[in-house]
């Protein structure tokens, strides 16, 4: 597999700031954490994050951190556009030091308004091409891949859609769900834009609005199918996952579905981490994401509840997960995505 990590293009910063989209669901306030680590501010200065991964993650990244180093980290909780649009509109007065997102077209917004450092040559060196742009201004953290999640009461794999086109055929009106003005989703409509153009993308939106039900929220979406309301939902696999390490309340009836074959339904989107340009610790920060893209920052991904894909120092996958270079994923070009079409083309189909 092989996944070209140049930066999402073309997000508007209106149009994002407008629709407030969030990978998970909702939109959160962002709120500062500090770190809980009593060896924190032991003497090596301090750095702030801004933090659209998962929460939980971010903190184990950061409680190690500062165990290691003494550098106290606080923490910005907050969505992707939310802080990248922060980030933005604060400028050079920006107290953020180092960026994590759940998605690259946020990295990619901040990326295009001049505000990333270049990443440390070590840094970059311990995460494989594929994961990171090649601009160097900032690199992947962590993978997720598209899934089609359905129910195993009512379905086999033999009357599954053997490509994620196929959900806009009438035989799947009204079987299937998504959330269409999630981040993830839209990051989703970006590769399929890339690699199959407008035209047949327009077409495929067009399928969709006719056939899925829309949810708020990939996990309401899985839920939805685990109740009976839906057959399938196309989602991110790491909803199911999570909730299996849980009770499986609202997974137990479903099972993960993977198109492969280089499908548009078999895309895996990078999280992104960078380091502000206005950062007053650039050290610290720049040691902060090595540490994160380093062995013991992605054992702690590896080992968490998140069910994100490690992705570097050559960290293998959580071992529940399907192998990474078993997904068999198209090459997709970040840098080609065209985010604010994609947002044209959903509003005009009526998705948005």
């Amino acid at each position: 597999m092989k996944i070209r990590n140049s930066a999402l293009a073309g997000i508007a910063l209106a149009a994002t700031a407008a629709l407030g989209l969030t990978a998970c669901g909702g939109s959160t306030t962002p709120a500062a954490t500090g770190s809980s680590d009593a060896s924190a501010g032991a003497g090596n200065g301090e750095i702030t994050v801004y933090n659209a991964q998962h929460e939980s993650l971010t903190k184990e990244w950061i409680d190690g951190f500062t165990a290691e180093t003494g550098i106290k980290v606080t923490m910005r909780q907050g969505s992707d556009t939310e802080l990248s649009n922060q980030i933005i509109q604060e400028g050079s007065a920006s107290p953020a030091d180092v960026f994590l997102t759940e998605n690259s077209p946020a990295m990619t917004q901040v990326e295009n308004a001049g505000l990333f450092a270049d990443v440390d040559e070590a840094t970059i060196a311990q995460v494989p091409e594929e994961f990171r742009p090649s601009t160097g201004k900032w690199t992947g953290i962590a993978a997720r891949s598209t899934v089609l999640v359905y129910d195993k009461n009512k379905l086999t794999e033999d009357q599954l859609p053997t490509s994620m086109l196929d959900l806009a055929n009438p035989e799947w009106k009204g079987k299937w769900a998504a959330s269409p003005s999630g981040a993830d989703f839209q990051a989703i409509v970006s590769a399929l834009l890339e690699l199959k153009g407008e035209a047949a993308t327009e077409e495929w939106l067009k399928g969709m609005k006719d056939n899925f039900k829309a949810y708020k929220g990939n996990s309401t979406a899985m839920k939805a199918v685990n109740a009976g309301e839906v057959d399938a939902a196309l989602i991110y696999h790491y909803y199911y996952y999570g909730d299996q390490a849980k009770t499986g309340e609202n997974s137990n009836n479903v099972t993960p579905y993977y198109f492969k074959n280089q499908d548009p339904g078999a895309f895996v989107s990078v999280s992104g981490g960078g380091v502000l340009k206005t950062s007053k610790n650039q050290e610290a920060a720049q040691e902060f994401l090595k540490y994160v893209t380093g062995t013991k920052g992605q054992e702690i991904l590896k080992d968490g509840t998140s069910f994100e894909y490690a992705i570097a120092s050559d960290v293998p996958a959580n071992e529940k997960l399907v192998p990474i270079a078993d997904l068999q994923a198209p090459t997709v070009d970040p840098a080609k995505l065209n985010s604010e079409k994609v947002t044209e083309l959903m509003t005009s189909a009526g998705l948005l």
